[in-house]
């Protein structure tokens, strides 16, 4: 397919196996976003329902761009933006609601500030929408051994919604269910790691763009409502294998070399620990793919030392803002912190 004709703003969601998905989410992106200088793509990753022939037959305003074969959600992305010409991408997940006014809130902020590279709104619950959702939040971080957190949600402790981070907060990372992203930000920095496949691929991205000086930030005063879990369940094996082994390659690739040696014998640490408590309460598939996640990047990591060296050379900023010098399992289990007010106390 030729490239998409230039226009402002495009709503780019990915889909696989998702047709169920787009019959109960796609009516609400269509209904809230403007008609004009906005357009809606879907992605397809070569799905073997009919989630292409269901498009064409119920929403032929929609554009479809058919990927050959299924590359995740990293490699789907890469393959799919670079047919968009667009100013701005926002990559929406497609079991995500979107409310009345979600788009211009974020479109003018980041016209109105140059220097930020990426947003994403309030992500709330579908199921619970007074509960933030986990994959995002209002805004992500990161502790001093990578672990992510979000204003709202710790490790798995997810907060209501009482309106207290309503404001527009510079965040370290950005979630790939709602994001919004200057298409010139977005391939400066490389895109998404097609290795990753799925799961981390943004908080990798986004890490790139602020070690080089950019700034990402949350704009709560759009929100969206996240079902979450649409591909993967949480306790899938497959899961936890990505989540592990794309943090371990994300901290290789990113941490600066003065702390990698001290983060990776954690992280050793840490992984075999949740290993065995997965093991003794029962999951023995997932304790097994934590083993796993850790031998491939171990395979992985001199393939690795290239992307690294780019990217240690290209950083101006060591400890960007949302990068803390915290640890967040500490802060949960030992000092029995589970909420982002009660962590941010201790913020250098």
């Amino acid at each position: 397919m030729d490239t998409l004709s230039k226009i402002k703003t495009a709503v780019v969601i990915l889909n696989y196996n998702g047709a169920h998905h787009l019959k109960k989410f796609l009516t609400s992106v269509i209904a809230n976003s403007p008609q004009n200088d906005v357009a809606i793509i879907v992605a397809d990753n070569a799905s073997t329902d009919n989630s292409t022939s269901y498009l064409e037959e119920s929403y032929p305003s929609v554009q479809i761009i058919k990927l050959k074969e299924n590359y995740g959600f990293a490699g789907g992305y890469n393959k799919c933006l670079e047919q968009v010409d667009a100013e701005y991408y926002i990559l929406l997940n497609s079991d995500v609601e979107v409310s009345e006014n979600w788009i211009e809130p974020v479109i003018n902020y980041m016209d109105n500030n140059p220097e930020v590279a990426a947003c994403q709104p309030k992500i709330l619950s579908y199921n619970n929408k007074k509960q933030f959702e986990y994959a995002g939040a209002a805004g992500g971080y990161l502790d001093k051994y990578a672990y992510p957190f979000c204003r709202g949600r710790i490790l798995g402790e997810c907060e209501n919604d009482t309106n207290q981070y309503n404001s527009i907060e510079e965040i370290f990372w950005a979630s790939g269910a709602c994001l919004f992203i200057r298409k010139k930000e977005f391939w400066s920095a490389g895109g998404f790691d097609n290795t990753f496949f799925a799961h981390m691929e943004e908080i990798d991205l986004c890490w790139r763009l602020k070690s080089r000086g950019k700034r990402i930030s949350c704009v709560p005063q759009s929100t969206v409502y996240h079902l979450g879990g649409g591909t993967l369940s949480t306790d899938n094996p497959r899961k936890t294998f990505l989540n592990f082994r794309n943090n371990l390659l994300m901290i290789y690739k990113n941490i600066p070399s003065s702390r990698l040696k001290q983060v990776l014998f954690v992280r050793w640490f840490m992984d075999y620990l949740s290993a065995l408590q997965m093991f003794l309460s029962g999951k023995k598939e997932n304790a097994l793919s934590v083993i796993n996640a850790r031998k491939d990047f171990k395979n992985k990591k001199n393939q690795y030392k290239y992307k690294r060296k780019e990217n240690l050379e290209k950083s101006i900023d060591n400890s960007p803002v949302g990068l803390f010098n915290i640890s967040i399992v500490y802060q949960y289990y030992l000092r029995n912190n589970k909420r982002f007010y009660e962590i941010s106390k201790f913020f250098n």
